[in-house]
């Protein structure tokens, strides 16, 4: 019997990308698009960390079953660590992934230092709150130009320094292999056995307890009262 998750996100490319890493276990995996409107979670924590778990605890408490969150974004050395919590939404409330880039290659129209990493958290958590965490980072370059068709987010503008590729010119095996999703994930996988029994025993402790009727065992139900 398979396991039902869910992947706190609509974003289809991490959906995609998840469900590659875990296919090989007991797991049904499944997204927000697989259920009805779900109230959106107000990502304003400070930290990757902070967000992670509040969209994966939230989730799990919405819809009774353990969920998987993740928050991740680009830092960049020459920005402060911008855009970092608010990669997402780099231009604005709702911005494409073109005007993230645009805004984010306009910033540095004049920087030479180009140095950059994504960062990632990954949450696991149940309805009743405890939570996994994992996370990892991956470094590379932003590129002046954006390059290639895969991926999604900043991936054509980042030069990863391990492939010695733009992220959205890697097929989505190579991007797994040294991603920070993908690295996080990796510690995921390797752990997955153990992360399914701490799923479960959470599961069956958050359970209600079976009534108790042994105050009842001594009552002679052979008359009718009535209690006034």
């Amino acid at each position: 019997m398979k396991n039902i998750i869910v992947l706190a996100t609509r974003n289809e490319g991490k959906v995609k990308e998840f469900r590659a890493m875990l296919e090989d276990f007991p797991v049904e995996l499944r997204s927000l698009n697989d259920f009805g409107p779900i109230p959106e979670v107000i990502e304003d924590g400070d930290t990757f960390d902070d967000n992670a778990y509040k969209k994966a605890s939230f989730t799990a408490k919405v819809l009774g079953l353990p969920a998987i969150a993740d928050d991740s974004g680009l830092v960049v050395d020459s920005l402060d660590g911008a855009p970092g919590v608010f990669s997402a939404r780099f231009a604005g409330e709702n911005a494409t992934d073109e005007e993230n880039i645009d805004k984010l290659l306009n910033d540095m129209a004049d920087k030479t230092n180009r140095t950059a990493a994504f960062e990632c958290v990954i949450s696991i958590a149940v309805p009743s709150g405890p939570a996994l965490t994992y996370e990892a980072r991956c470094e590379g370059e932003i590129s002046k130009e954006p390059k290639g068709k895969n991926g999604f987010g900043y991936d054509p503008v980042f030069y990863s320094t391990e492939l010695g590729k733009i992220f959205a010119e890697a097929d989505i095996t190579e991007k797994n292999r040294v991603s920070h999703r993908g690295k996080a994930l990796a510690e995921i996988v390797a752990e997955f056995d153990k992360i399914l029994k701490w799923l479960n025993q959470r599961l069956e402790e958050a359970k209600p307890p079976k009534p108790d009727h042994s105050q009842f065992e001594h009552n002679d139900w052979s008359e009718d009262i009535m209690v006034k």
